[in-house]
């Protein structure tokens, strides 16, 4: 018999029957072509071939003994390509003997059926092992379906999150001197300097990709308390008092204050809110000690807020500002430098230095135009 379509109904199952025997064949598919579309191959390349077409067998009933590639191989083969693995096999063999059976299985057969082969049971094995594949195929794409809904919705949460993100911090930066381009300039910073420290092994465990994300959205938000400083200190036009001071200093206490109370009313741990305010309330903190609110020192200050602090300060050193010109990168990289373990992490000092020209390349990115630095009337950040 040749390698052809028996029959064709686009609607019925489709099987395919491999054997070397015309005469096998021939009484295996008289029967099968009753209820379902038959194909037939006389050889396991050609098998191989049939069950990688667009429309895969249903179910493939495969002959042990044939010459060339036998049914083991061919079988092995099926299970190891993902686009054939699913397909149930259905070894056809007068091998009896146990242990025939049992590496038939091993390489991943469904079931036998020995030769010469019983109709009715080739029939009631056919159709067991349908509802079998089909339920099969239901479960997998339900869950297909699942996970492509959670997925949806874990965009949605996490669309609803940046808008609530850069609404809160629009609303902060309408209080305040800076421009919604320093926003986007210290997020990349921020990204960039903990990508580069993730290298090495000392934070790699401290930065995993997930997390240096969370911090790309956290940074936005590190000025959040700002909104509780009073307008005829915020707004003044220039120089603060001491007295005047102390009270702006306050903002990062209240940012991070509000953000407790955030988590308190979440009620679960939430790593986001944990970078909220961790850069809320520590991105004043210096590495010596001396910065505020808490005084904080080395590596009790949280690492999310060394970085925030360098891309803070380094944005406002080279951003021009009604009551100061800009600093070229060359002042403020050597600013930072002089700072090394005194305000800054030296860590993240040294991720800076060999980010320079990506610094640079985010500064004239999302440089500030003259309309908006015009717009500005407040004091300088605290």
């Amino acid at each position: 018999m040749n390698e052809n379509v028996l029959h064709t109904n686009p609607a019925a199952k489709l099987i395919l029957v491999v054997d070397d025997s015309p005469d096998s064949l021939e009484l295996i598919s008289s029967e099968l072509m009753k209820y379902y579309e038959v194909h037939v191959a006389t050889g396991g390349e050609r098998c191989l071939e049939l069950a990688r077409r667009e429309r895969r067998p249903d179910l493939i009933l495969l002959d042990v003994m044939m010459p060339g590639m036998d049914g083991y191989e061919v079988c092995r083969r099926l299970k190891a390509n993902p686009e054939t693995a699913g397909i149930p096999v259905l070894f056809l063999t007068g091998r009896t003997a146990a242990e025939d059976e049992s590496f038939g299985l091993e390489v991943g057969a469904e079931d036998y059926l020995s030769k010469p082969v019983n109709p009715a049971v080739m029939m009631a094995r056919v159709r067991t092992h349908l509802r079998l594949k089909a339920a099969a195929d239901y479960l997998r794409d339900q869950n297909l379906l699942l996970e492509s809904e959670v997925a949806r919705r874990l965009r949605e949460l996490s669309t609803a999150q940046d808008i609530t993100i850069y609404a809160m911090a629009t609303l902060a930066e309408t209080r305040d001197d800076e421009t919604g381009n320093h926003i986007y300039r210290t997020q990349n910073y921020v990204r960039m300097l903990a990508t580069k420290m993730a290298e090495n092994p000392k934070y790699a465990v401290q930065l995993p990709r997930q997390d240096i994300e969370l911090l790309y959205k956290s940074a936005p938000l590190h000025d959040i308390g700002k909104i509780g400083i009073p307008d005829r200190i915020l707004l003044k036009p220039g120089r603060l008092s001491p007295e005047e001071f102390e009270i702006m200093k306050t903002h990062a206490a209240i940012g991070k204050a509000a953000i407790r109370t955030a988590e308190q009313l979440v009620g679960v741990p939430n790593s986001f809110l944990r970078f909220v305010k961790e850069i809320a309330g520590s991105h004043h903190e210096k590495w010596d000690g001396s910065g505020y609110p808490e005084g904080l020192a080395g590596e009790a200050i949280p690492l999310s807020a060394r970085l925030m602090a360098l891309a803070d300060v380094y944005d406002a050193l080279i951003s021009k500002r009604v009551y100061k010109e800009a600093f070229s990168h060359e002042v403020a990289r050597n600013i930072i430098v002089e700072g090394s373990g005194r305000h800054f992490d030296p860590a993240v000092v040294e991720a800076f230095l060999a980010l320079e020209q990506d610094f640079i390349d985010i500064a004239q990115r999302f440089s500030d135009n003259d309309s908006e630095l015009m717009a500005t009337t407040a004091a300088p950040a605290a």
